[in-house]
């Protein structure tokens, strides 16, 4: 068996290549997007870059870890402690929360004469959309990041992507709402709103709708007509800005970071992260891999150290050096399955940048933790072997 290794993914170039504008961090849920994504930020911050990170995780992990009561719709100016050696970061840091019933109330707003925005955000139908429609949150996740590009107020934008089960859902839920709302049931059903459509259609249509009303109810369907007429001025709106934002997606300067952990789940959804953004042709920049646990005295197998012990038990003596090679040991079978389960993603992506993150003995709570993870994130040196390979 030949020992392989991943290339080493650079965080620290990524981070001060000035081309580099936008960093998506995606993976499943648990794997550390939230907390990785901050430490990227602080970490850009310190290295000068103007950074704004928008997260979406509902646990606010992020306003706690960054001295922030609260995080909301708008990005809040974090206050950065001075570096090591005193003095000031030569750059600024940003956070906030996507609030998707306000990103969508904002992007109403802006594209419909104030009567007819007043009458989408009052309607029942569409606040029920905008509040808990499947694909909503994803879709208000990328406008927020369009909107923010377009401000030009920051030179790099970090998104924590939302904690979706499913793979890349950000990537399809402007396409996936787009055909809700111009979809033929949707159009079926405003039809009597619409001017004449209603006599035209005749006696088939008000069976149809009768039946439907019984359903959903009338004021329901009355709701839906009412959205759908208001809003068919405002959807193409909708539809472009999504489009120039998948665009941006996929522009340079964008860079795609797969975050995961070292467990057979996780690893498994990031090979198929990663098998997603090559077919839909994402920038992938490389993998994290969280919470990883290495051993001080690698040559010391968990086998050899295992039998260390058994012969210091029957020897009656030396307890502490027992317990202490006792700990090893299980340290080491932890790390050779993680060895293990890293090394089939490298060998099915041979060629993706891969870093890794020690684990903590606690949880991320403050600057200074985001700030060692930022460094442990930089760390690309005495990496260990990533795998073996049959």
């Amino acid at each position: 068996m030949d020992m392989h290794e991943a290339p080493p993914f650079d965080v620290d170039a990524l981070l001060t290549d000035r081309r580099t504008r936008i960093v998506v961090c995606c993976g499943s849920g648990g794997v550390g997007k939230t907390t990785t994504a901050a430490a990227l930020g602080l970490r850009a911050a310190e290295h000068g870059r103007d950074a704004v990170v928008i997260t979406v995780d509902p646990a606010r992990r992020l306003a706690q870890s960054m001295g922030l009561t609260e995080l909301d719709n708008v990005p809040r100016r974090v206050p950065l402690p001075p570096r090591a050696d005193g003095t000031a970061p030569p750059g600024t840091l940003h956070a906030m929360m996507l609030d998707m019933k306000r990103t969508f109330d904002e992007i109403v707003e802006a594209h419909a004469d104030p009567e007819r925005a007043r009458q989408i955000l009052a309607n029942p139908f569409y606040q029920s959309l905008s509040s808990s429609f499947s694909g909503t949150q994803e879709y208000m996740a990328m406008e927020k990041l369009g909107q923010l590009r377009q401000s030009g107020d920051w030179d790099l934008i970090i998104v924590d992507t939302p904690p979706s089960r499913s793979a890349l859902d950000f990537l399809d839920a402007p396409e996936r709402l787009g055909r809700f709302l111009d979809g033929r049931l949707i159009k079926f059903l405003s039809a009597p709103a619409k001017t004449g459509a209603f006599r035209l259609l005749g006696a088939g249509f008000g069976m149809v709708t009768g039946v439907i009303s019984k359903i959903v109810g009338a004021q329901v369907l009355k709701d839906v007509q009412t959205f759908v007429t208001a809003f068919d001025a405002v959807f193409g709106g909708f539809q472009e800005r999504a489009e120039e934002t998948y665009r941006l997606l996929q522009a340079p300067g964008t860079a795609f970071i797969v975050v995961a952990t070292p467990e057979s789940d996780a690893l498994r959804e990031a090979s198929y992260f990663i098998e997603r953004l090559v077919r839909d042709r994402m920038p992938l920049a490389g993998v994290i891999i969280n919470r990883t646990h290495r051993t001080v005295v690698r040559s010391l197998s968990a086998a050899r150290a295992s039998a260390a012990v058994e012969t210091l038990v029957d020897a009656g003596d030396h307890q502490l050096a027992a317990a202490a090679l006792r700990l090893h040991a299980e340290r080491a079978r932890l790390r050779d399955r993680e060895e293990r389960l890293r090394g089939h993603l490298i060998a099915a992506h041979p060629t993706v940048p891969l870093t890794e993150v020690p684990a903590r003995p606690e949880d991320v709570h403050d600057l200074d933790g985001l700030r060692e993870v930022g460094a442990a994130l930089a760390d690309t040196g005495d990496r260990p072997k990533a795998g073996r390979r049959g």
